[in-house]
């Protein structure tokens, strides 16, 4: 069966069928803080800003920037020489920071300060002697800028498994850190494992996988029981994104991600009676609220939201922009930001 956007679906939901909105969901902090970053460079220096990557992993985000002004690139090569240039929320190397020293930019950072979190206990612990165990995915942009500090003492893995395999020169001095955006549980399993291969290795000294995370996470597995069908709106680059689909999954509910309203399949929708959407973190709310009016016009009459946590998380911006700090209250207001609890 071909469905087209805007046009109801043949698939009979019954009357009563309900929407499951979990809170939080979408936006956090630090995603909120690098859009602003972005909207206030545009602002105060003028176009154009040049952004290295996407800022965040959304499509959508980064057409919205784009069109005011942003000039998104993949390396500092296209930048041109003494330019603006935005690091995006999810961190840099020291290669890359000292590339655009060498090219005279002027850099704005907007690495989420839990992603510099990781990158510094990474300098500190290497400079200490120690092996890093980086548990991630390899060719993350976060997971990439972490490893650049310390290169030679990290070792990346992704899965239990990968624990028997690795080889570190002293077994009494090995630490473990996460990427941010990891699964919770997953992330349980390896460690576990890791403290059976290596009994003295060191936790960090605070949770890596960032607040925002572990709510989305949390929000999912209490309506998963309920739900016959999850939709995470999220960009299928998004790391916590593709989390959030898993751990409905492990819960035993069928879930699928996707990047807009324009990707659910009518068939998903067969013998469902409640029907949970959230969001990943880098997700503006405009996209939540776009699949709840779809499903709405299906039949879900009934929209119950269901709130695990308030968020009230807030980020100062980078020195350059602060004292512009008092726009930053509005969150991301141009991209549509509507109805999460984070600033």
């Amino acid at each position: 069966m071909v469905h087209e956007p805007g046009q109801k679906s043949s698939i009979p939901l019954l009357s009563s069928g309900t929407l499951l909105l979990p809170s939080p969901r979408g936006f956090c902090a630090g995603v909120i803080r690098a859009i602003e970053i972005v909207r206030l460079a545009l602002e105060k220096l003028g176009r154009p800003v040049y952004v290295r990557k996407e800022i965040v992993h959304n499509a959508y985000v980064v057409a919205e920037l784009a069109a005011q002004g942003a000039v998104f690139v993949d390396t500092l090569d296209e930048v041109p020489s003494g330019a603006v240039v935005v690091f995006s929320a999810h961190g840099v190397s020291p290669e890359v920071r000292a590339d655009a020293a060498r090219r005279e930019l002027q850099i704005i950072d907007a690495t989420c300060p839990l992603v510099t979190k990781v990158h510094l206990e990474a300098v500190r612990y290497a400079r200490s002697g120690y092996t890093i165990v980086l548990v991630g995915h390899r060719d993350h942009d976060e997971v990439e800028g972490t490893v650049g500090e310390a290169p030679t003492a990290i070792h990346v893995i992704s899965s239990a498994d990968e624990v028997d395999r690795l080889d570190v020169p002293d077994p009494t001095r090995v630490v473990y850190l996460t990427q941010t955006t990891l699964s919770m549980d997953d992330t349980a399993e390896i460690v576990a494992r890791l403290k059976v291969r290596f009994p003295a290795i060191v936790a960090p000294p605070d949770q890596d996988i960032c607040y925002a995370t572990q709510n989305r996470q949390t929000a999912v597995k209490l309506i998963a029981p309920r739900a016959d069908l999850i939709l995470v709106v999220g960009a299928h680059n998004s790391s916590n994104s593709n989390r959030l689909v898993e751990v409905a999954e492990r819960a035993g509910t069928r879930a699928h991600l996707i990047g807009s309203v324009e990707d659910i399949r009518p068939e998903w929708l067969e013998g469902c009676r409640r029907i949970g959407v959230t969001a990943g973190a880098s997700t503006p709310e405009v996209l939540v609220e776009q699949v709840v009016a779809e499903l709405r016009a299906w039949g879900c009459e009934t929209v119950e939201p269901v709130e695990v946590v308030r968020e009230n998380v807030r980020f100062s911006l980078p020195p350059q922009l602060r004292q512009h700090e008092a726009l930053a209250s509005a969150g991301a207001a141009g991209l549509h930001h509507h109805g999460n609890d984070e600033p």
